[in-house]
């Protein structure tokens, strides 16, 4: 009997009639599991893959071609192709631990000489080789990065993800030069299963309600409603944290202070145990009362403009009430 993956999931709606473009990273292809996973997770959407070049400049000529022919509606880059996915201007794009100094990576990590394709290509081709000229081809196509990132509407259609054990890149600091949205993710610099859907999937679908203009019903959490008295995640708090991401728009609350450490520590733990879905979406308030929205789950009885959901309450006494609770709404 086959074993069921307990992390993906599909979500036939998310992009459905849409076209991805994805751009694999140095010494892979169009045929990669990270292809399989986004075609997997994403059913609906229209998934181009090509196999790029390995001359850099013919690479990022493909790709704008195939972009102006195609007109995708996001594009994914993880590491090198992280790097020519930046410099697809004009597109909603998310980069995925991005190696803009590609040339620096390849001579730090034995990337030179004859290797192997770590997928298979179309061509049948297994084997390449990186000489001193296509070293220099390399440092020539990165150096074009970020030159077009102070033109209007590019801060709003680019996001990029970090890994925090990622050993191979780390390019953030840079990124964050040109371009106002950076997040850290936990995972390597190769994309899992986990990392995939735990970070990239919320962004995706941060994009697509951009893109489409849908306003999801608000829940604010209370922080407290999701820490144990061991500083831990609560009981099925975290599952049904991204069972709610499916169908709500999310923001987590804390108490304001007028201590600084305070605020890191409130960050620290959401960064630790609900991540990227946090990023943007934390308020720091006394005041929950004036909290416009549908929804808060909080362990006081706030009266304010959201409907209460009481937690700790005789009918919300675990998370697994509230779970069941907004299961029965269906996304009302």
């Amino acid at each position: 009997m086959e074993q069921q993956n307990p992390y993906i999931k599909q979500f036939p709606e998310l992009f459905r009639d849409k076209k991805i473009v994805y751009v694999h990273g140095y010494g892979s292809s169009g045929q990669s599991g990270t292809v399989t996973r986004i075609r997997t997770v994403l059913p609906g959407a229209t998934v181009i893959a090509p196999d790029l070049p390995v001359n850099p400049h013919e690479a990022i000529d493909l790709l704008r071609r195939l972009c102006a022919d195609e007109q995708p509606d996001l594009i994914l880059g993880t590491s090198m192709g992280g790097m020519y996915t930046e410099q697809l201007y004009g597109y909603d794009r998310i980069l995925m631990n991005p190696a803009f100094r590609i040339a620096d990576t390849m001579q730090e990590h034995g990337m030179t000489g004859k290797q192997q394709f770590q997928n298979p290509r179309l061509d049948g081709v297994q084997e390449f080789y990186v000489d001193k000229p296509m070293v220099k081809a390399y440092r020539e196509v990165s150096e074009q990065c970020f030159a077009h990132a102070g033109d209007p509407g590019e801060h709003e259609r680019v996001i990029a993800l970090f890994g925090d054990e990622d050993t191979v890149v780390d390019t953030m600091g840079l990124y964050r030069e040109h371009y106002p949205t950076a997040i850290r993710f936990h995972g390597e610099h190769r994309m899992n299963d986990r990392s995939f859907m735990h970070s990239v999937v919320p962004v995706i679908r941060w994009v697509a309600d951009r893109q489409e203009q849908r306003q999801r019903p608000i829940v604010y959490i209370d922080v407290r409603t999701l820490r144990d008295q061991y500083d831990k995640p609560r009981s099925s708090a975290q599952k049904t944290v991204r069972q709610l991401l499916e169908t709500y728009q999310l923001y987590f609350v804390a108490p304001a202070s007028a201590d600084a450490a305070d605020y890191q520590a409130v960050l620290a733990w959401l960064y630790e145990y609900i991540n990227v879905p946090a990023y943007g979406h934390t308020v720091f308030t006394n005041q929950k009362t004036l909290l416009y929205g549908d929804y808060l789950i909080d362990l006081d009885k706030t009266d304010g403009m959201a409907a209460l959901i009481h937690f700790g309450s005789d009918t919300f006494k675990t998370w697994d009430d509230v779970s069941e609770y907004f299961s029965r709404l269906g996304g009302q």
